[in-house]
Parts: structure tokens; C-alpha cells; sequence
């Protein structure tokens, strides 16, 4: 057995030690519902760790992520669902189906056509349509660029960015114009799908740049407590006017 399963299968095997009578109560507790914002938080602080470009905190973390797999898989075991091996074939089927290009004789050249032939697969496997498959449960700023970009395979877009532009002018308008709460709320949905479309054509990740700007302003206000704690004042004791000068110096700094 190579050192990889052989590190697999004691994984496999621990997890299961925790579920069986005996073992961990919190284990044995747990459901796939239960362990939901588990998976969720894992997966984050992968995507963290390859953010910060820490290749140590990457293979912690995305063994925590591993893990939660095989916490699933343990649990549909014990219920005679399905076990890691099930799954595990599973995926090998269908990444070799869906690569015909390099398990198969198809000539596949570009990424797009590779993109082209998976949306091929997925029809033949029962998708109805285009937009089936992408989860509800995405971040929605994800979730909208997402869409958009299997809008745009199949040719339902602007040509250029200056399409996605006006119509972001045009949503801002209706979001003045709007006066129930309800029209509020589907105007501002629309402002954001229509910058999602903007970030797209900019190739701006649309997450990044919202962290990013998350990022900033919790550096400037930090700051801004920081100047105002050396003064032995408190943030209640300042104005507005006051705090945004403080501000500019954080901006004036880098920060």
C-alpha cells in the first residue's frame, strides 16, 4: 500500500474509532446537518491559508477539510448509505467521463471547449437546465457571478463592458426611485448583480474585492481608535468631521 493510503486509511479508521459505541460523545452526536457550518468554516480557512499564501497553514488546514469528508462518509457508513470507498469511485468516474480529452480519443484544445464539453455531460446527465447545479447556498456575490458566467457561454451578454456599465447606472436610478421596502430591497439585489456583471468584465474576483475594501476599512478604523485612545478620548466624544480627518491620515499613511 502506498504511504498515501496507507495515511488515508488510518484517517478512515480514527474517524470511525470516534463514531462507534465507546467513543467520542460529541462524534456521536453529530449529523450531516449538524456538521454543515463545520464544512463551511473549513473550507474558508483553506481558502485563507492560500490567500496568505502559507503553505504550512495550507496543509493543516486543508487536512481539516479532508477531514470533514471523511466525518460525512464515517456517518453515511454507519447508516448503510455509503462509504468513502463509494464516493471516492464515484468522482474517478466521473472526472475520467468527463475528460474524454485525455482518458478518451476527443480533441479538446482550449479551456473553453474543455468548459463547453462539461456543460455537454452535465445535460446528458439529467440537468434540465443551464443553471441547474449551482448551489443556493453560495455566497451570493459568488453565486451571481456564477451565473453570469454560464449566461455568457451561451451568448446571453453584453458585448463589451460598457453594456454592464449603463445598465449598473440604470439600476442605481431605481434604486433612488424606489419607495416600499420591498422595491428597496429587488432594486439594491439588482445594483449588486449589475456590479457583479461590471467585476466581470474588469476580471476583478468580486469576493476579493469586497474583502479587500472589508480589509481597508477595518485597518483606517483601527487606526482611528488607535489616534484617539492616545488622546484619552473615547470614540463617543468625537464628530463625524472629526473622525473622517482622522481617517485621511490613515489614508494619507497607506493604510
Amino acid at each position: 500500500m502506498s504511504k498515501p493510503a496507507e495515511a488515508l486509511v488510518e484517517l478512515l479508521e480514527i474517524q470511525q474509532r470516534l463514531l462507534a459505541p465507546g467513543g467520542c460523545p460529541w462524534d456521536r452526536e453529530q449529523s450531516h446537518k449538524s456538521l454543515v457550518r463545520y464544512l463551511i468554516e473549513e473550507a474558508y480557512e483553506v481558502i485563507e491559508a492560500i490567500e496568505q499564501e502559507d503553505m504550512h497553514k495550507l496543509r493543516e488546514e486543508l487536512g481539516d477539510l479532508l477531514l470533514q469528508v471523511v466525518f460525512h462518509a464515517a456517518l453515511a457508513e454507519e447508516r448503510g448509505e455509503f462509504d468513502f470507498a463509494d464516493l471516492t469511485q464515484t468522482v474517478s468516474q466521473k472526472m475520467v467521463s468527463r475528460h474524454p480529452h485525455v482518458f478518451g480519443s476527443m480533441q479538446l484544445h482550449t479551456s473553453d471547449d474543455v468548459l463547453d464539453n462539461w456543460e455537454t455531460f452535465k445535460r446528458r446527465e439529467g440537468k434540465r437546465y443551464l443553471l441547474d447545479g449551482i448551489p443556493r447556498n453560495l455566497p451570493a456575490l459568488m453565486r451571481a457571478e456564477k451565473i453570469q458566467e454560464k449566461l455568457s457561454r451561451v451568448g446571453y451578454d453584453w458585448p463589451d463592458v460598457s453594456g454592464a456599465l449603463d445598465k449598473l447606472q440604470e439600476e442605481i436610478g431605481e434604486l433612488k426611485t424606489a419607495e416600499s421596502d420591498g422595491a428597496v430591497v429587488e432594486e439594491m439585489g439588482d445594483v449588486f448583480f449589475a456590479m457583479v456583471n461590471v467585476a466581470r468584465f474588469k476580471k476583478v474576483e468580486v469576493e476579493q474585492a469586497l474583502q479587500s475594501a472589508n480589509d481597508k476599512v477595518t485597518r483606517r478604523f483601527n487606526y482611528i481608535e488607535d489616534v484617539v485612545a492616545e488622546r484619552g478620548q473615547s470614540l463617543d466624544q468625537l464628530t463625524l468631521e472629526e473622525m473622517d480627518a482622522i481617517w485621511d491620515e490613515a489614508k494619507a499613511r497607506g493604510l
